[in-house]
C-alpha cells in the first residue's frame, strides 16, 4: 500500500496497484473492464470496481455499486472509499 499523497495530481491508479491492475486486465472476460481502484492507503480496504455490462461490482467484496460513475466518496481527511465496502464503524469514525 502506498501513502496518500495530496500532490499526486491527476494520477488515476495508485502506484502500488499499477502492476496488479495491468495483470488483472489480461484475465478479464469479454465485456468486463476495470473502471476504478484504490489500495485503501492503510485506512480502508483495497477496492477494485469491475464493470460487467450495465453493472458495477466491487471485486473483493462482490458488492454491487449502484452508480454509473463516482464510485468513491471522499472522507474529511481526503481518503477515497466505497461506502458499500466499509463497515458502519469505519464510516462513523471518518465523520469526526
Amino acid at each position: 500500500m502506498c501513502k496518500l499523497s495530496r500532490k499526486s495530481g491527476l494520477k488515476r491508479i495508485d502506484p502500488c496497484m499499477k502492476t496488479f491492475i495491468s495483470e488483472l486486465n489480461f484475465i478479464l472476460k469479454k465485456g468486463e473492464q476495470i473502471c476504478a481502484c484504490c489500495c485503501g492507503h492503510e485506512k480502508y480496504p483495497m477496492t477494485i470496481v469491475l464493470k460487467r455490462g450495465e453493472y458495477a461490482i466491487e471485486l473483493f467484496s462482490g458488492k454491487l455499486v449502484n452508480r454509473k460513475k463516482r464510485y468513491y466518496k471522499r472522507d474529511k481527511q481526503g481518503y477515497y472509499y466505497i461506502p458499500e465496502c466499509v463497515s458502519e464503524q469505519q464510516s462513523e469514525g471518518n465523520k469526526k
